[in-house]
């Protein structure tokens, strides 16, 4: 297993593998990797000749208030999972984004990024006058947006998120150049938002959405459930109670769920997770490929429910999709 570090280098490994015949799948994580990230590997091992997984902390889609700090990362631990699995080559570069240089000197570092949210990043804002000498290499300044997928849902407490995503899977796409990518439908805006970009921009990659993986009690597998207390990790399971209860109505129901009977069950899922010590960001009920909110659900119609909720300061997201698979 190769660890590679810099872009040119990931770029001519690829083209190599492909010139050679291979099919190159690609799996981006921000590392800590845990089971669910392992399937997604699985997946994309299963799917092409090589495969690659990269391990990179986005800035860009962290705001400055939020956890970029003290996201967990075990970069040792990585690495021998990873080998484990038979992956071909580890992306694990220091920075994807070019920061600022006058001369010898570079003004600040991508943490930066997590400062430039949308609402601050308006050219009356955001506009450089500078006197800066002919060697100023400018900073980074080009963002990927899926204009309406990334409306609603996370961005309406994030804002700056999907800008972040986008643009960074774009950068991973150009760099690794893959045939194949695997996303986890964990993060299930997030997988849609990817698969709209890839269409748009005519990338010619397979965006494969895989499984949400669950622990053995049902929580849904995160990085971040590492940073639960004891209490929050039991007390946050009234997410999965809640969803698997509204699929089984939804699978048993031969009418369907007309507009006050669906209201009722969003209402029982919020009042769960509130009532178990949870802040509710969202609980929606979405078309699948959209990601518009539906009001009923007619017998056979699919559709997905999207929660994310806070226990303590870790910010959980969960989803079930509805009726089968779109």
């Amino acid at each position: 297993m190769q660890v590679i570090t810099d872009a040119k280098a990931m770029r001519r490994w690829s083209q190599a593998h492909r010139a050679a015949g291979r099919s190159v799948s690609l799996v981006p994580t921000m590392g800590y990797l845990h089971l669910g990230h392992l399937s997604l590997v699985k997946e994309a091992l299963s799917r092409s000749d090589v495969c690659v997984v990269s391990i990179y902390v986005n800035p860009a889609q962290f705001a400055a208030n939020e956890d970029f700090g003290t996201y967990p990362r075990d970069e040792q631990g990585d690495l021998r999972k990873l080998k484990e699995l038979g992956v071909h080559a580890v992306f694990m570069p220091e920075r994807l984004y070019v920061v600022e240089v006058c001369g010898d000197k570079t003004d600040g570092d991508e943490e930066n990024l997590r400062t430039n949210s949308p609402a601050s990043n308006s050219p009356e804002t955001n506009s450089p006058v500078s006197n800066s000498p002919p060697e100023t290499k400018a900073a980074h300044e080009t963002y990927v947006t899926a204009e309406q997928l990334q409306v609603g849902l996370c961005s309406k407490t994030r804002p700056h998120f999907f800008r972040g995503v986008a643009t960074v899977v774009a950068k991973l796409f150009n760099i690794c150049e893959p045939d194949v990518a695997v996303f986890g439908k964990k993060d299930y805006q997030q997988l849609r938002v990817v698969q709209r970009v890839v269409r748009d921009l005519d990338f010619a990659i397979d965006v494969v959405g895989a499984p949400l993986e669950r622990e053995t009690d049902g929580l849904a597998m995160s990085s971040r459930n590492a940073r639960l207390t004891a209490d929050h990790r039991a007390n946050a399971l009234a997410i999965s109670r809640g969803l698997l209860v509204l699929k089984n109505k939804v699978a048993t129901s031969h009418r369907g769920l007309d507009e006050q009977t669906l209201a009722n069950e969003v209402r029982e899922i919020r009042t769960g997770i509130t009532e178990a010590g949870g802040e509710v960001d969202y609980v929606e009920v979405c078309d699948q490929e959209s990601l518009v909110p539906v009001k009923t659900l007619p017998a056979g119609a699919k559709a997905v429910c999207l929660v994310a909720a806070k226990f303590g300061d870790v910010r959980l997201l969960d989803n079930a999709e509805l009726g089968g698979e779109a």
